[in-house]
């Protein structure tokens, strides 16, 4: 008797709910009649449920809902504060909603319900709703309100996770982007707030340590987070991928992550010694390819047109103050209103465009086949951090043999790009396994507050592949011979 009872049960835990056979088909999705307790109201040592109601039986969905954070409803369910998965039970034509901490006195409370809940025919809802109630303190009345951008391909990011920390008691409220990127969070009780923009690569909504975001710290009386400008985070600097040399005296250096686009580098700060003697090679500028193709491409096309190059004209090089990269906890960057009459879906140009490659011009002609020591200093990555590159490379014969414009006199030459700020806070060596060398400075600068559109980039050369040497790499201080 008892193995038939066992039995039973598990038939009855695998059975599956189908549509009703026969009758008209159902083409409309299911319709929220009523939620409980309702919106904006203050319930004093309130310990029951929250329940969403439905106008007909829902779909429980294919994962089940044991409290990890992956069930197909838990997925669906937002509740602020709160730092754990919220017990999310199914009940035929409604779902009910708690915290595993239970409800906390005196605390504002947001349950939202996410777009995506099905009926048995598979009709999705379209849209979430929100409910928002207090156990014991009045109901606030401030919001945030701003968008996320993906800054490597600066569009829009749909669905992406909002986190919003009050400060000082930590209580993180949570809410994800609609199509355009943009998002509204309220109400809100009156605080300092940190607030994250995260792309949610594994949609469990919680933010995780490798996934993109920016963050910003809005004060208490604003309501507006601006742009987040999510990109990934690295504690170490960058450092050099390879190097190419395109002509006689170009040469590109690509590195292992993105590069703050705000920085200019100063000649100075590039070392290119030929080998073995480490004779200097006089270095002209260290650009990025739009600012490198607007100087020199225009040299080379006015040298064109003429029968004689002036050795006199030099040409102009960009306004290259500093700017510092942005900062996670950087003052309020209000640009949302200014957003309304620009395309949604386009990329935006409220930030320039994200690179990992800087071009180098230098004063005289790279060799055929000869190896070379190219040192990059102060370069910053997205997240602050600069350090030291450097990489050991053997130009190619027929790359070093293409016909290039003769480097112009650099008597003239504005050489007033200045460099990065070295008011550091921290300094340290790290020591990448033998392969690289970098040295970590924080640069704790605030942002622009209003940053230029980049310039469009030209079309680029093709670029020859060079003959890395792998074993010529050197440390930052060791003699070349």
């Amino acid at each position: 008797m008892r193995l038939l009872f066992g039995l039973f049960l598990v038939t009855l835990a695998c059975a599956h709910i189908e549509p009703p056979p026969g009758g008209p088909d159902d083409r409309v999705a299911p319709v929220i009649i009523s939620i409980t307790p309702d919106s904006v109201l203050s319930l004093p040592g309130f310990d029951d449920e929250v329940s969403f109601n439905f106008d007909e039986v829902i779909s429980e969905g294919g994962q089940p809902n044991f409290g990890l954070g992956s069930g197909t409803l838990e997925k669906l369910v937002l509740l602020s504060p709160s730092d754990e998965v919220p017990q999310v039970r199914w009940r035929r034509d409604r779902i009910t909603v708690k915290p595993n901490e239970g409800w906390r006195p005196n605390t504002v409370y947001r349950v939202e319900l996410l777009a995506g809940i099905q009926d048995l025919r598979t009709n999705t809802m379209k849209e979430g709703v929100v409910t928002t109630f207090t156990t014991g303190d009045e109901i606030p009345g401030d919001s945030l309100y701003g968008r996320v951008v993906n800054w490597s391909n600066r569009r829009p990011v749909r669905a992406g996770l909002i986190e919003a920390i009050l400060m000082p008691d930590s209580l993180a409220y949570r809410t994800v982007t609609d199509s355009t990127g943009r998002f509204t969070l309220g109400p809100l009780a009156a605080g300092e707030y940190l607030v994250y923009g995260v792309i949610d690569q594994n949609t469990n909504l919680r933010r995780d340590g490798r996934e993109d975001f920016d963050s910003l710290r809005v004060p208490v009386g604003r309501d507006s987070v601006g742009e987040l400008w999510a990109f990934r985070h690295d504690s170490l600097p960058p450092r050099i991928s390879t190097i190419t040399s395109p002509d006689t005296i170009t040469i590109t250096v690509t590195f292992s992550q993105s590069i703050d686009p705000y920085q200019r580098l100063d000649p100075d700060s590039v070392r290119v010694l030929a080998l073995p003697d480490s004779v200097p090679v006089p270095v002209v500028a260290i650009l990025p390819k739009t600012a490198f193709d607007s100087v020199f491409q225009a040299a080379r096309g006015s040298t064109a047109d003429s029968t004689q190059t002036d050795s006199t004209a030099t040409p102009t090089v960009p306004d290259s103050t500093p700017m510092a990269p942005a900062r996670p906890d950087s003052t309020v960057r209000d640009t949302t209103a200014s957003d309304s009459a620009r395309a949604d879906m386009g990329p935006l140009d409220t930030r320039p465009a994200l690179f990992t490659q800087l071009y180098i011009r230098v004063a005289e002609g790279l060799a055929p086949g000869g190896r070379y020591y190219v040192e990059v200093r102060g370069v910053r990555s997205l997240s602050g951090v600069a350090g030291e590159a450097f990489l050991v490379v053997r130009t190619d014969s027929a790359a070093a043999q293409t016909p290039a414009l003769a480097p112009p006199d650099t008597t003239g030459v504005d050489r007033n790009i200045v460099t990065p700020d070295t008011a550091r806070v921290d300094t340290a060596r790290v020591d990448t396994a033998g392969v690289d060398t970098a040295r970590v400075d924080i640069d704790r600068r605030a942002p622009p507050t209003r940053l230029p559109p980049p310039p469009t980039p030209a079309a680029s050369r093709e670029q020859f592949v060079p003959k890395p040497e792998r074993n010529d790499r050197l440390p930052p201080h060791a003699s070349i011979g």
